[in-house]
């Protein structure tokens, strides 16, 4: 995979020791990649990301993965803050409202290998703009193909199941997974659905129930907060 060096002064020196721990994937809803491109390498906008794919799946990098890049913005994950400083930012030539290549799909997954092996993240520590920061966010949206991520073993995906919907099970299954209850029921709810449910609507269901508590059950990130 050829990348392509585009230099973004826009980055830092992580903080307090931290080396990348997650993945964060966001779609650019800019016109194309040359305009996403000025806009992220612009010292006025304050905004990089580690890498950019076009559509036609040209690889651009902005920053180093050893530095901060500055993409994820406010927002938590597994409980843990400053989400810039532990993970890699990967930015997808995308309005948000149509699907991804299959181009642009295939170089994603070549980067993500890379970067998974060379800081040890495993598929569960892969994520959306969206999850960690829900109230801001609805990258990178309902036409990204999570389960093919899943089906290559670079994310994760839920079993089918159902179970009495029940909003605290709902809030406490969503937490020991990953998600910050504080953003409240409605964001984690439409965050959860964009990423697992694209097309579900109305009120909390048996299987979205059945989803968020296979979630907990299988990729907890903290073992000894016990059953969702």
């Amino acid at each position: 995979m050829q990348v392509i060096q585009h230099p973004s002064p826009n980055c830092g020196p992580r903080r307090d020791g931290l080396v990348p721990e997650l993945i964060v994937l966001h779609f650019t809803a800019m016109a194309d990649t040359p305009a996403a491109l000025e806009r992220l390498c612009a010292p006025e906008h304050e905004v990089s990301a580690h890498y950019l794919i076009s559509r036609e799946g040209t690889v651009f990098q902005m920053v180093d993965e050893a530095l901060r890049a500055w993409h994820a913005g406010a927002g938590s994950w597994a409980g843990r803050g400053d989400v810039n400083s532990r993970s890699v930012g990967v930015e997808l030539d995308n309005c948000g409202g149509t699907p991804f290549s299959a181009a642009q799909m295939d170089a994603l997954e070549d980067l993500m290998r890379g970067i998974m092996a060379r800081w040890h993240i495993g598929p569960e520590a892969v994520i959306g703009h969206s999850d960690m920061a829900p109230t801001r966010k609805s990258d990178p949206g309902r036409r990204f193909d999570w389960r093919r991520l899943a089906r290559h073993g670079l994310a994760i995906w839920p079993e089918d199941g159902a179970a009495t919907p029940d909003v605290g099970l709902f809030l406490r299954a969503a937490t020991r997974f990953g998600y910050n209850a504080e953003f409240g029921f409605a964001a984690v709810l439409d965050a959860f659905r964009q990423r697992f449910r694209p097309h579900a609507q109305g009120p909390l269901d048996a299987a979205d129930m059945g989803m968020i508590q296979d979630l907990a059950a299988r990729f907890p990130v903290d073992p000894t907060q016990g059953n969702a």
